[in-house]
C-alpha cells in the first residue's frame, strides 16, 4: 500500500554519516542524476546529511546536505526526493527542517529551475547564476603565460589565507581535505606569490574544476588550462556567469553549456568575499 501524505509527514528524518553514500547515491540514480559516490562522500564528512529512511526499506525517501562555514553562512545542497514520492511535500518539509536546523545561520544554494520556486517560496532569493560546462578541452584558444605548478604541503596555509580573502569566509575543513580529495592541486605563481589555485576532482567519467581562485582572468584560464593537460577525461565546471571572457574561452576550447543554476541565498543580500577572483566552486550540488 503507498505511503500516504499524512503518513510521510511522521517519518523521521535523520542525520546521514559517510556510511549512507551508497543510499545517497542509488537516490541520486533515481532522480536521473550521476551517482557521484566521490562528491557524497566528501559532503557527508564535511557537511551534515540528513536523510528520510524508505519505511519499506527501498532506501531514501529524501535527503539533503549542508555545509557549514561558521554562523555566517552554510550552503545546502543534493536536496533530492525519490521519484516515487515526488510532488507530496517531501521536499518542502525536508528544506523547513533544514532551514530550522540552521537557525540564524544566513543560507545559500544552487537552485535548478524546477527546485527555484521552492525555495523562493521559503525566503530565498537570487543574487547570481551559474553556468554548467562540459566537454573534451581542445586548446585550440591557448591560454596566457603564466607560470603554475603543483601545489605542496608547503602551499596550504599561503591557499586557506587566499581562499579567506576571496570566499570570504574561513573554509579550511573543506580546503584541508582537497589534496586526498582532487587528483590535481595547482597554484598559480608570479613573483614567488601565490596568485590562484584551482583542483581537479574525479567525478564518475569527468574531472570537475573547483574551486577555482584567480587574481584575474588570464591566471584562471592558465589554471584550468594547466588542469586540462594532465588529464583525459572531459572536463566539468560551473561558472559564474559574471566571468562572460573565461566563459567564452572555455566554450571556444571545447566545452559546452549544459544547465544554468541560480545561485540563491537566505537572511543576507549577498554571498560574502570577493567574486571578481571566485570563478567556481568546490561542488555545486544544486537542488
Amino acid at each position: 500500500m503507498p505511503t500516504s501524505p499524512a503518513s510521510l509527514d511522521q517519518l523521521p528524518i535523520r542525520i546521514l554519516t559517510p556510511e549512507d553514500v551508497t543510499l545517497c547515491a542509488d537516490l541520486s540514480e533515481d532522480r536521473g542524476w550521476l551517482r557521484e559516490e566521490h562528491k557524497w562522500s566528501l559532503l557527508l564528512t564535511a557537511g551534515t546529511g540528513y536523510g528520510i529512511d524508505d519505511p519499506d526499506g527501498k532506501g531514501l525517501v529524501a535527503a539533503s546536505v549542508v555545509t557549514s562555514y561558521g554562523p555566517e553562512l552554510a550552503a545546502i545542497g543534493m536536496v533530492l526526493v525519490a521519484e516515487r514520492y515526488a510532488r507530496q511535500g517531501v521536499g518542502r518539509r525536508m528544506m523547513h527542517h533544514v532551514i530550522a536546523s540552521a537557525g540564524d545561520t544566513p543560507l545559500t544554494l544552487h537552485a535548478t529551475p524546477n527546485g527555484q520556486p521552492l525555495y523562493e517560496q521559503l525566503g530565498f532569493v537570487q543574487t547570481g547564476r551559474a553556468e554548467m560546462l562540459r566537454g573534451r578541452f581542445t586548446a585550440t584558444e591557448p591560454a596566457p603565460e603564466v607560470v603554475t605548478r603543483a601545489a605542496t604541503a608547503e602551499d596550504l596555509q599561503t591557499i586557506l589565507r587566499l581562499d579567506n580573502e576571496v570566499f570570504g569566509l574561513d573554509r579550511t575543513h573543506m580546503l584541508t581535505r582537497l589534496p586526498a580529495f582532487a587528483d590535481q592541486l595547482r597554484v598559480a605563481e608570479e613573483g614567488g606569490e601565490i596568485t590562484g589555485f584551482a583542483a581537479a576532482w574525479p567525478n564518475m567519467d569527468t574531472h570537475v574544476i573547483g574551486p577555482l581562485i584567480a587574481r584575474d582572468t588570464a591566471t584562471a584560464q592558465a589554471l584550468v588550462a594547466s588542469l586540462a593537460a594532465a588529464t583525459d577525461r572531459p572536463l566539468r565546471t560551473d561558472i559564474d556567469v559574471r566571468h562572460e571572457a573565461l566563459v567564452s574561452w572555455l566554450k571556444a576550447n571545447g566545452l559546452a553549456p549544459i544547465a544554468f543554476n541560480a545561485v540563491m541565498v537566505r537572511s543576507l543580500p549577498d554571498l560574502p568575499g570577493d567574486w571578481n577572483r571566485r570563478f567556481a566552486p568546490l561542488t555545486v550540488a544544486a537542488g
